[in-house]
Formats: structure tokens, C-alpha cells, sequence
């Protein structure tokens, strides 16, 4: 059993349809048809959304993200038409809210992987192979791989895990094409995005990536290369054979899975709330991949 902690109640405003409540983001349509997403400070971890936001979490995710769409536009382009708070929508959504292009989306978590860890190593320890990827002897976690690969997954439901599957079943449920134009643009977008991070003293071991279609045009959607969808490793403390410190939501899981939490990740019960110590030290980790990577201040 997993899910949200509390499930909130989505905010209605005129003008705009709610349509779902994912684990970070709520998503509405305009009377122009066109989506509206809004970023909240909810955070999730072990296939729970936790009682506890972390503050300036959305605005920070939704930022970052437009300033990555700017460094990849000539490699493909995105679905965001505009920042601006659609009439009515309280002021709290400002920053947090991106008005973007309905498309077609394709039911396929794009995973790029230029590093070896997470679920990766799992299965690598097992077969020496990732999605069905032959990888060669002697690599531990955090190795860099001969090359990036493309290791897509099946979207889950909230509460559920992604799923690793192989090109060759991507490729049977969305079509040829489709697949080799996934895994070329994923890789391609991984690539660039992995030398800017580099550049700016962060490894970027892992990414995922949501496409879709407008029209005949592939799109990249959704969030792009922020703590939440990446691996951030900062570059002057890699060191491969055991996990890595990162940017990300590792303080929540390292609190939640210590005896101060008194949660038992295996127990039904949903977790508990977050101190202020580890909601204090998630933000500053958040606030600091955005300034290395944008190289602007947080305000």
C-alpha cells in the first residue's frame, strides 16, 4: 500500500478544469484547450507523497526546468506556450505555473543512464546487463559506462513503480519509429545536458525524460533535468564503489529509513512527517543544484 499521505483537494479556479493530481504536479485545462500545470512543494519518496512540502520545491523544479528548455531548443522542442497565471489563479501559483501544448503523449519513461547505480546495478549485479543491455565486467555502483544508454521504463500509476522494460518491448508497444526516435532524442538531450552539468562541477549520472507528439513533431514535456527526475553528483566527490552524495531527496530517504523516523519502510503504515532539519537541508540542496547549473541566485 502506498500513495499520498494526505491527498489534497485540488484549487478551482474559473476558466480551468482540474484533471489530475500526479505526486508533484496539478494539471488543468484552459477553455483554449491548452494545459496548465502547477508545480507544488509536495515531495515523495519510497512510492509515497509525504505530509510534509518542501518549501519554494515547485517554483525551483519549474524554473530550473525552463531554463533547460533554453539550452535544448535546437535539439527538440518543448511543450511550454507561456509563464503567465491564468485569470483568477490565486498568487501563490506565480512561478510555479507553466501554460503548455496538449499533446499526444507516449506511455514511455525515456531513462538515459551514463552512470551506473539504482536499479541499474541491481539488475547489472544480477546479469551484467541493464534493460537487456550488454555492459561489460568489473563496474561497481557510480562507474561511468563505456557510452550513455537508453533504458526506458513503463510509466506507473501513484504508488507504483516504474518498470524497466527492453528497446525491443518499447519498440512493440509504440512502434519502430516511435522508439528509435525516443531513444535518439533521449540520448541526444542526456549528451548535452551531461557536458553543461559537467561544465559547472555536477555529474549528471541518470535523467528521465516524457515525450509526446504534436502532430508529427516529438516534444519534450513535463519537468527536464531537475533534482527530482535526475541523479546530480556533485564532481569533486565522485568516487565509484558505494553510493554517491547528490542533489536530491536523499536526506528525506536517509531520515525515513533511520530509526529517528520509527517508520517501517515494509509496514503498510504511511510515513510520518519530516523535521525541520531535514526539510531545511532537502531545500538547500534543491536551491543549490539550481544555482550551479543556471549559475543565477535563488531569490
Amino acid at each position: 500500500m502506498s500513495g499520498f499521505v494526505e491527498k489534497p483537494e485540488p484549487i478551482q479556479v474559473p476558466g480551468l478544469v482540474h484533471l489530475h493530481t500526479g505526486k508533484v504536479r496539478e494539471l488543468y485545462q484552459n477553455e483554449a484547450g491548452d494545459l496548465v500545470m502547477v508545480a507544488s512543494d509536495r515531495m515523495s519518496a519510497y512510492d509515497w507523497v509525504l505530509p510534509t512540502e518542501i518549501p519554494d520545491k515547485g517554483r525551483i523544479l519549474t524554473q530550473l526546468s525552463l531554463w533547460w528548455f533554453d539550452q535544448l531548443a535546437d535539439l527538440v522542442p518543448h511543450h511550454v506556450l507561456s509563464t503567465e497565471l491564468p485569470p483568477g489563479a490565486p498568487a501563490d501559483w506565480a512561478g510555479r505555473t507553466t501554460v503548455c501544448k496538449s499533446l499526444q503523449m507516449v506511455p514511455v519513461e525515456c531513462v538515459a543512464r551514463g552512470y551506473l547505480t539504482g536499479s541499474g546495478l541491481v539488475e547489472y549485479d544480477e546479469s551484467r546487463t541493464v534493460c537487456g543491455l550488454a555492459l561489460p565486467e568489473g563496474l561497481v555502483d557510480g562507474s561511468e559506462l563505456p557510452a550513455p544508454i537508453f533504458t526506458p521504463a513503463t510509466k506507473a500509476a501513484v504508488g507504483e513503480h516504474d518498470e524497466n522494460v527492453s528497446y525491443e518491448e518499447v519498440a512493440r508497444q509504440v512502434g519502430a519509429d516511435t522508439a528509435a526516435q525516443l531513444r535518439q532524442a533521449t540520448l541526444a538531450v542526456y549528451s548535452r545536458a551531461r557536458d553543461i552539468a559537467r561544465d559547472r562541477g555536477i555529474i549528471l549520472a541518470d535523467t528521465k525524460f516524457e515525450f509526446g507528439f504534436d502532430g508529427e513533431d516529438l516534444v519534450i514535456a513535463d519537468e527536464v533535468l531537475t533534482p527530482d527526475s535526475s541523479r546530480f553528483w556533485p564532481a569533486d566527490q565522485w568516487e565509484p564503489g558505494h553510493a554517491q552524495p547528490s542533489y536530491d531527496k536523499q536526506f528525506v530517504r536517509d531520515w525515513l529509513t533511520s530509526p529517528a523516523s520509527g517508520w517501517d519502510r515494509k509496514s503498510e503504515q504511511p510515513p510520518p512527517q519530516l523535521p525541520q532539519e531535514v526539510v531545511d537541508a532537502t531545500r538547500a540542496k534543491y536551491v543549490e543544484a539550481y544555482e550551479r547549473l543556471t549559475g543565477t541566485s535563488w531569490s
